[in-house]
């Protein structure tokens, strides 16, 4: 019954279409019963096929848009390929080469926030007024904006560098500015005044954050094989994310920090509740280690902190500024901001004099 039709072949319950573009032999499936309707429809098709082919103007996905072809042919690929698929291809790819922390992150604004705006459309449909829609409906950060959008902005990139899209779109979406707000660390007296209201771990722990400045990611996370106790310092090698052990992100984050008498003392202390442990600090309401970065914030903040703050009568600032306060406090005594860097995990010193700036002497100031 098919025999009339070149290149046009009944399969089962399908047809065969079969034809040579750029030197490479196109086998495309039609799935529909062989009728010698069909049939003549499907030599139809092959026939505009060849004649747009031979008019150099042949657009596979004009012809057969559902065919694997269509993207492997087409000049423009990005009209083709969804923001959904392109998501998910790119995180496929990405996940070697990512954190566990990382991964869980984007994935959830990919699937909670990406995908259902703008998934349905093809790369190349987006447009700079959809996101423009889109942040004016969020009462969120621009912070958590930016952060909602990295891994569309990475998508884009990877599609643009690999030739499937012609342009980065996300090059035209400018990243929004996010409003630094100026850190308000302790005074040595309110710092006193916190550490009065502590006893046992929980001084323990507070204490040695303030003097060291540590995230709480890698206080949770320090051992005590970490602790070098006769030449008074330790390494930061580990932290504790979402229940994981990782090293930490960046190079300058792994480092050696030094002991002063107060951190000294601190861990001096806690010997006596966890020396035999592999973690220096345990929870003192379960004496367990602490088990992962965010929740155990909140648990400090809600059982340590927040009733040490209150009693002490000290306006209430969220437990990160431990950090900050060492950071002024070593600056304020005229430290090397390069050191204060170091000491703090940062690679060189431009966040310090960008955050902690005006605790730097003037005369200090003056050599950078």
């Amino acid at each position: 019954m098919d025999r009339n039709f070149t290149g046009v072949r009944a399969r089962g319950n399908s047809i065969v279409l079969d034809f040579t573009f750029r030197g490479a032999r196109c086998r495309e499936t039609l799935r529909t019963k062989p009728t010698l309707s069909a049939l003549k429809e499907a030599a139809r098709m092959r026939s505009a096929a060849l004649h747009a082919i031979a008019m150099g103007n042949f657009e596979y996905e004009n012809h057969f848009p559902n065919s694997p072809n269509a993207i492997k042919y087409s000049t423009n690929k990005g009209n083709l390929i969804t923001i959904s698929a392109a998501l998910k291809q790119w995180m496929k790819i990405s996940r070697r080469n990512l954190e566990l922390s990382t991964i869980r992150g984007y994935e959830s604004v990919i699937y909670h926030h990406l995908i259902p705006s703008f998934g349905h459309l093809t790369l190349t449909e987006l447009t700079t007024a959809h996101i423009s829609e889109w942040i004016q409906q969020l009462d969120i950060s621009n912070k958590r904006i930016n952060n909602i959008l990295s891994p569309l902005r990475l998508t884009y990139k990877d599609n643009f560098n690999n030739g499937t899209i012609n342009k980065n779109l996300l090059e035209r979406v400018p990243v929004l500015s996010v409003k630094q707000k100026e850190p308000k660390p302790l005074k040595p007296s309110e710092m006193k005044k916190v550490l009065q209201q502590l006893s046992g771990q929980a001084h323990n722990l507070i204490q040695f954050a303030f003097w060291t400045g540590l995230r709480t990611s890698e206080l949770i996370g320090l051992r005590w094989e970490d602790i070098d106790f006769e030449n008074n310092r330790f390494y930061v090698r580990v932290a504790i994310v979402n229940g994981n052990e990782k090293a930490p992100k960046t190079t300058s984050g792994s480092r050696t920090v030094r002991l002063n008498d107060h951190s000294l003392a601190s861990l001096q202390s806690q010997l006596t509740f966890t020396e035999n442990n592999l973690r220096v600090f345990n929870d003192p309401k379960t004496n367990t280690p602490w088990s992962d970065h965010k929740k155990s914030d909140g648990m400090i903040r809600k059982r340590i902190w927040m009733p040490a703050l209150e009693k002490a009568c000290v306006d209430y600032r969220k437990p990160y500024i431990t950090r900050h306060t060492f950071a002024s406090m070593m600056l304020s005594n005229g430290e090397n901001p390069m050191w204060v860097a170091h000491q703090m995990g940062h690679k060189d010193w431009g966040m310090i004099r960008k955050v902690y700036g005006k605790w730097i002497p003037d005369e200090i100031n003056e050599l950078y």
